[in-house]
């Protein structure tokens, strides 16, 4: 039962994700979410219910549209098939529990910052507000133990970035930065360290990666938010059996 459980949240993720990448790409220009409906952006035709199953249309489609042959962006499947990962990963590690709520609504906000990063390199703040407040909210309702772990996360680790962004003349984003107050208050100090900790790691491998494939003298900047994410995500789902693993090895 539960892994049909765990079938049905994932078909929701991949639902809300459908819905998160219109969010991620149209409020940060300031573009309604309702209108226009959704349509090709080559040729202008709307899409029809055939076209907007998640994930599976793109790939029934063969990746193009089906009205003027066009590339469809490979963002839409990634981000729904993320989505629907993501909300299955939370109901298997919490259940029917206060905290599966966090997890959903964090989830949620780490897919559309990072389809508003990989798009145009920014993290609105009205993104972090939205999910912010309630985020902090649950924190109040379903504390950390102990309590002030979520506070102190929340002011120290965007603290040091700020700090190190200054230093380094804008090594870090602001939006960034603050992206990591969210995560604080979520994660508490340990995790949050821990999920900075992969968003380096991971992003530093895909740069290298990335670079070595543009070749000398072409050097397009890479947005640090998705790997925020990705870390932020693993640390929040699987933290407290990485450090066990940790301490258990070497002490």
């Amino acid at each position: 039962m539960t892994w049909l459980w765990a079938a049905m949240f994932f078909i929701y993720g991949l639902v809300f994700g459908s819905f998160f990448n219109v969010v991620g790409l149209r409020v940060p220009k300031g573009e309604s979410i309702v209108r226009p409906p959704s349509h090709c952006p080559n040729c202008g035709r709307r899409l029809t219910a055939a076209d907007l199953v998640p994930f599976f249309s793109f790939v029934f489609l063969k990746g193009k549209c089906r009205g003027c042959g066009s590339k469809i962006q490979w963002v839409y499947p990634v981000m729904e098939l993320l989505t629907g990962i993501s909300f299955a990963l939370s109901f298997l590690r919490f259940g029917f529990s206060g905290e599966l709520i966090v997890a959903l609504l964090f989830m949620s906000l780490l897919v559309i910052i990072t389809v508003s990063d990989l798009a145009y390199m920014l993290i609105p703040d009205k993104f972090l507000l939205l999910f912010g407040v309630p985020l902090a909210v649950l924190r109040v309702a379903l504390p950390l133990d102990p309590w002030w772990d979520s506070v102190a996360a929340a002011i120290v680790l965007p603290g040091v970035l700020l700090v190190t962004a200054i230093v380094s003349k804008g090594g870090m984003g602001g939006g960034d930065i603050k992206l990591y107050v969210a995560i604080g208050i979520v994660l508490g100090t340990v995790d949050s360290f821990l999920s900075l900790f992969f968003a380096a790691l991971l992003g530093a491998v895909f740069g290298i990666i990335h670079l070595r494939r543009q070749g000398k003298g072409r050097r397009t900047p890479i947005p640090f938010g998705p790997w925020i994410a990705l870390g932020a995500a693993i640390a929040y789902l699987y933290g407290d059996a990485i450090v066990g693993s940790y301490v258990n090895l070497f002490f």
